[in-house]
């Protein structure tokens, strides 16, 4: 039966350099789109908000244009009962009967003086409503046409990094893979802590990258013999020699090199 090659630390020192590498790409890639795609997201929501309100003023306009229409029906009633009791006047038999004829033409004309006064507030409730649609409709075309512009550089820079992130990604699940699950573990618990999303670095003028704390040169020593997994105790990021990062920096970029070709 076969034995099952064990894998040095060295290796794994070198997948997990590999696995960061190709993360601080990806990392890269998302912050050329920045805060572009909350940007579009949040116009969308601020159009369909503006749409609605349109919406509900155009409902609010027609219900006010009903009681207009109600108000003048009243009116027309009033005047056709004005008509009538005019008319009724003249044949009337007794004081008593024209003046409580009297009282009901007058009350006829209060309902139409106070339908009238009603027409005109409801009007101008409308004219009012008017020009806040058309403030809201400017501001609505505003949106749509800054949509449309957003939308745009955010698929511009998606077509030109679609690809590239989609083999980075591909690439991160193949590494990860290849990297035992404790310290795959530690890996993205660090990177998810860490401001730049940095868990693997190498040691640059004697501290580890980021950092002013010198490395004292045994553990320098140590880093670079690739015997154990050593992490800063400053930052808690896991550390590689230089060369090390060097010739893996240098295979990576030759892959992304064969990508764009």
């Amino acid at each position: 039966m076969a034995s099952t090659k064990e894998v040095t630390v060295e290796e794994k020192l070198r997948a997990l350099y590999d696995l960061q590498i190709i993360d601080k790409h990806i990392d890269s890639i998302r912050a050329m789109r920045g805060e572009l795609p909350l940007e579009v997201e949040d116009l969308e929501n601020e159009i369909k908000g503006l749409e609605t309100r349109l919406e509900k003023i155009d409902s609010e306009i027609d219900e006010v244009e009903e009681q207009i229409k109600t108000k003048k029906n009243l009116i027309k009633d009033s005047e056709e009962k004005i008509a009538k009791y005019e008319g009724d006047q003249k044949n009337v038999r007794n004081n008593r009967e024209f003046d409580a004829i009297s009282k009901e033409i007058e009350y006829q004309g209060l309902e139409i003086e106070l339908a009238n006064k009603r027409i005109k507030e409801f009007k101008a409730a409308i004219e009012n409503k008017n020009e806040v649609k058309a403030k809201s409709a400017e501001k609505l075309e505003e949106r749509k046409n800054h949509l449309e512009y957003k939308k745009g550089e955010l698929d511009n820079i998606l077509k030109e990094t679609q690809k590239e992130e989609e083999f980075l990604l591909a690439k991160s699940e193949e590494f990860g893979k290849n990297i035992e699950e404790r310290l795959l573990t530690a890996y993205t618990r660090i990177r998810n802590n860490t401001r730049n999303g940095l868990a693997v670095v190498s040691i640059e003028r004697g501290a580890s990258a980021g950092s002013f704390f010198v490395i004292p040169p045994q553990r320098q020593l140590e880093i670079a013999q690739r015997k154990k997994i050593i992490t800063d105790e400053h930052s808690g990021r896991i550390l590689v020699d230089p060369d090390l990062a060097r010739e893996e920096e240098e295979r990576i970029t030759g892959l992304l090199a064969d990508l764009k070709k």
